[in-house]
């Protein structure tokens, strides 16, 4: 898939499960490559992230499409906030056993 990096800019993310993450603020590319490696998504939404943070940086290999808005995979579990978060994936607790 190929487009113009500006027409990324201002766009709204999300799932393909049809779930808001937010709004494209800015790009990150890896230039030696020549690719896009993530999207800097701000204006978040407050049921899949925590607020008090400026944005996040979604992986651009999750996206599935770009047109008048941006698709990604639906990986709901990546976005839970640290509370909400099941006790066996609790890496501390890994740790004390």
């Amino acid at each position: 898939m190929q487009a113009e990096v500006s027409t990324l800019f201002g766009l709204n993310v999300y799932t393909d499960k049809g779930v808001y993450i937010g709004k494209v603020n800015d790009v990150v590319l890896e230039v030696n490559e020549k690719k896009v490696s993530g999207l800097a998504v701000t204006k978040l939404n407050p049921q899949m992230f925590d607020t008090t943070g400026k944005g996040v940086v979604i992986p651009y290999r999750w996206v599935t499409a770009v047109a008048d808005v941006i698709l990604i995979r639906h990986v709901k579990d990546q976005f839970k906030k640290p509370e909400e978060i099941p006790e066996e994936y609790n890496i501390s607790n890994e740790e004390e056993q």
